[in-house]
């Protein structure tokens, strides 16, 4: 039994007993103990009961993030059995081969360890730590990701600016373990890509769009495509190799186009037949998208949260009725939403919404979801964030 504990208000364990691995600060009865934020807690319902073991945070609206539903919960082995299963699934689904090296070893709730995100780029683990107490367990973390795959040579801490976020200052960003490889060639589905670890987005890269950028490689030979949002070029990489006529990469960033230009290269195709438009989205979409065949609109998450619900659909709605209502006939757009708080159904609404506004013959061609080293666990459907469409425009 842990000295530290909490106790839920009466009725507050049922989302736990559905396995749910979030307590709200508004379930607590009372603590004891005295835990602080990164703490490991005893969950009790209302009379006692244990409800599992989870990190405590006391200035966040998700007051524990579970770990265990057990009665008993023996920390040292949990760790090490959590992630040779996390890394278990990942060799069974076939993402370490010779054209790819790059994946996501652990996503957060989908592998039962909410607050830690993993990524991998070829014997490079990247991970971040979304709560104190995960961010405190890096030390097992780092013995179990190395216990369930030898052949990592380098883990990269990139927790800092996330916890910041939680008031956490003392966090800073660096290698914990090893050095990055010399040979070092991250590789997805035979594309090459520049994985900037301290500057980057995220983890350094989008990898959940991995299959979604092979599919638009199936559909772009003789194509002309335009990425719109495109960061460091995923999709216009994965069109080139595809065999498209023109890619164009829209950014608002210098950095990021700096950094698609170099995987262009890096991949060995001809950089004149690739294009890099520093601009805001909106306002080039304003002015026209009919020299293109092929369009990608993959915005960043408009709606960080619910109250933000409502601004994010009237901004999917313009960017997609702005692209419909110019795009040339029989062109095609893959659109996206990676924002939580939009659910697939209200995504597809706000499509269809833009689809009549734009006056245009729509077709859904296919519906994509995150790939399947991005698991949504059962018992947290919120876990299932990225939606998209690929419409064919009449």
């Amino acid at each position: 039994m842990l000295e530290k504990s909490i106790t839920l208000k009466p009725r507050k364990e049922q989302s736990l007993l559905r396995r749910h691995p979030w307590v709200f600060s508004g379930a607590i009865k009372r603590t004891e103990g005295n835990p602080v934020t990164g703490d490991l807690v005893e969950v009790r319902a209302n009379k006692g009961r244990i409800l599992g073991y989870g990190h405590f945070s006391s200035d966040t609206s998700i007051a524990i993030r579970m770990l265990s539903f057990e009665e008993n919960f023996y920390e040292k082995t949990w760790w090490s059995n959590q992630l040779a299963n996390a890394v278990a699934v990942r060799r069974s689904l076939g993402l370490f081969s010779r054209d790819n090296s790059i994946c996501r070893l652990v996503h957060a709730e989908g592998d039962g360890l909410s607050g830690l995100i993993v990524d991998y780029y070829d014997r490079v683990a990247v991970l971040q730590t979304h709560s104190k107490g995960m961010h405190n367990s890096l030390d097992s973390i780092k013995s179990g990701l190395l216990s369930a795959m030898p052949e990592i040579a380098c883990i990269y801490d990139k927790s800092a600016k996330v916890l910041r976020k939680s008031g956490d200052t003392e966090a800073v960003d660096g290698v914990i373990h090893g050095a990055i490889p010399d040979d070092w060639n991250p590789m997805e589905r035979g594309r090459k890509f520049v994985i900037d670890l301290e500057r980057g987005q995220k983890t350094g890269f989008f990898i959940d769009q991995r299959e979604n950028r092979s599919l638009l490689q199936s559909m772009s030979k003789g194509k002309n495509v335009l990425n719109v949002f495109s960061y460091t070029g995923g999709f216009s990489v994965a069109a080139m190799q595809g065999g498209a006529s023109k890619v164009a990469s829209l950014d608002s960033s210098a950095r990021a186009l700096e950094l698609a230009e170099e995987a262009v290269s890096l991949n060995q195709f001809e950089t004149s037949e690739h294009e890099c438009i520093e601009a805001d989205a909106l306002a080039y979409l304003k002015a026209g998208v009919g020299d293109y065949d092929i369009v990608v609109l993959d915005p960043p998450a408009f709606a960080k949260s619910a109250s933000a619900r409502h601004a994010a659909v009237q901004g999917y709605k313009r960017i997609n009725q702005r692209t419909m209502e110019t795009i040339k006939s029989g062109g095609l757009l893959f659109t996206f939403s990676c924002s939580q708080a939009v659910d697939d159904r209200l995504f597809a609404h706000t499509v269809i919404s833009a689809a009549i506004q734009a006056n245009r013959n729509v077709r859904i061609l296919h519906r994509l979801h995150q790939p399947s080293d991005h698991p949504v666990s059962a018992f947290h459907p919120e876990g299932a964030y990225l939606k998209g469409l690929v419409l064919r425009i009449d």
